[in-house]
């Protein structure tokens, strides 16, 4: 079984945060959904938790980061394509989130960041697939 990750994530308001991720064509899964949380399909392996704050705070005993002045993580997606990378960018802005920093082109690899309405930080990268690539005697060595 291929290993799931779950990102529980705080939000202010949460029918804002899902309309807001439903504008860069997220869905969500109902039987994981209330007043309080919800469940954002990223793929069959990735899921987001968007959690109210109050019940956020029920799963902690520490404070909730300021997102305006803390960083408490920043969730990296892999894009299709230079294209895609900018795609899911023009999506995010459209739908009110805040480009933090100019795009970051190492040629091999592009990718765009973004804040949430949450101030959550997110990017989306494309890496050239030959980037990628061990070359065969590397990787001929390690399997042994």
């Amino acid at each position: 079984m291929a290993t799931m990750i779950f990102v529980n994530l705080p939000v202010k308001d949460l029918n804002r945060s899902v309309e807001f991720f439903t504008k860069l064509g997220y869905t969500f899964n109902a039987e994981f959904t209330d007043e309080n949380a919800t469940c954002m399909v990223i793929s069959d392996t990735i899921y987001v938790m968007l959690l109210v704050e109050p019940f956020f705070k029920t799963f902690t005993n520490k404070e909730i980061v300021d997102t305006s002045k803390t960083v408490e993580v920043s969730i990296c997606l892999s894009a299709d394509s230079r294209a895609h990378v900018d795609e899911m960018l023009a999506k995010a802005l459209a739908a009110g989130a805040v480009e933090p920093k100019e795009p970051q082109d190492m040629g091999f690899m592009y990718g765009r960041d973004f804040e949430d309405l949450d101030g959550h930080a997110w990017s989306f990268m494309y890496m050239e697939p030959s980037a990628n690539e061990q070359p065969q005697a590397v990787a001929d060595s390690t399997a042994a």
